[in-house]
């Protein structure tokens, strides 16, 4: 399973209909956030996204993407929190980081680590890597790709059978590219199990400019969320302010070729009404979504289906 809960869609401040910028992605049991704008602690409750993560990416230090840091490290510590929570962010993580975590501390039993984080960096986490990617935002500023490792080839077990290996261990260790004896006959791991599968891609933009790292980063990715702040009308202070409008995130999604872009980050002036924003940008891709709080995005496999992202609305 690999989701992506929208806590917060809204770009600077909250609406009556947004909240900031938070993203909540679950994937195997494990929960990662993405930027925590104030409030997250409430839309986590809200839209049914548990408290036990432990590592939160932040994409820069504009207030909107943070501020709800020092409300959900006290949360933690009422809940009784024990292990250890780690928080990372481009350069500034230290200064910015470390004050909030002061904010919500009151001598709680449980440590807060600060990572500062540039561009290139790669976190390995067992099957899947966190990649840091740069943003063109007019400051320290960066966003991040989760890649899972290439899986194992499908294994093929009705051929397994009609070669005479029992179900059980061997089956497994066939999977795993070992060879085994059957019978004093040998049989190979290529017999049976076809070539790698690739794993899931996911790139999560943050505030930025459209700009070519971004585009080398979701090359092929399942899914892109990128910052759409702007429509066309407003494309003159996206330059300005180093932000994106609906138009060129769909360009970024089809010149990396991503199956699923979403849009968030959006101005408030575009809190309710979002379809001007969602045509410009289905005329350049397609595959093209709104995100709205509590808006929940599935990825699955590529081999399924069409190999298309399916999008599920959560309740509200």
């Amino acid at each position: 399973m690999l989701t992506l809960t929208f806590l917060g869609t809204s770009a600077a401040r909250p609406t009556v209909e947004r909240s900031v910028s938070a993203i909540a992605l679950e994937r195997e049991g494990e929960t990662l956030l993405f930027d925590c704008g104030e409030g997250t602690q409430r839309q986590m409750m809200r839209y049914g996204v548990g408290f036990s993560l432990s590592h939160i990416f932040f994409t820069h230090f504009h207030a909107d993407h943070y501020l709800g840091v020092p409300g959900l490290i006290r949360t933690f510590g009422l809940q009784g929190r024990t292990e250890k929570l780690t928080l990372y962010g481009p350069r500034g993580a230290d200064r910015v980081l470390g004050a909030a975590v002061e904010l919500g501390f009151d001598r709680w039993p449980f440590q807060v680590e600060v990572c500062e984080v540039k561009a290139g960096d790669v976190f390995a986490r067992g099957d899947y890597a966190i990649e840091v990617v740069r943003a063109d935002h007019g400051g320290p500023a960066v966003g991040y790709a989760l890649r899972e490792a290439e899986r194992l080839g499908r294994f093929d077990p009705e051929k397994a059978r009609a070669l005479g290996v029992p179900e059980g261990p061997l089956w497994g260790k066939l999977h795993k590219g070992e060879t085994v004896e059957v019978e004093g006959r040998p049989i190979t791991s290529k017999d049976l199990v076809g070539p790698p599968r690739p794993g899931r891609l996911v790139v999560i933009s943050g505030d930025t400019a459209p700009c070519k790292e971004m585009i080398a980063a979701a090359e092929g990715a399942d899914l892109l969320v990128h910052e759409a702040t702007f429509g066309d009308e407003e494309k003159e202070r996206a330059v300005e302010t180093k932000h994106s409008t609906a138009r060129q995130a769909a360009e970024v999604a089809r010149a990396a070729g991503v199956k699923r872009l979403v849009l968030t980050h959006l101005s408030a002036r575009y809190s309710v009404a979002t379809e001007g924003l969602l045509a410009e940008a289905q005329e350049v891709f397609p595959e093209t979504v709104v995100a709205r709080d509590g808006m929940v995005v599935d990825v699955p496999f590529g081999e399924t289906g069409d190999g298309k992202t399916g999008v599920a609305s959560a309740s509200r």
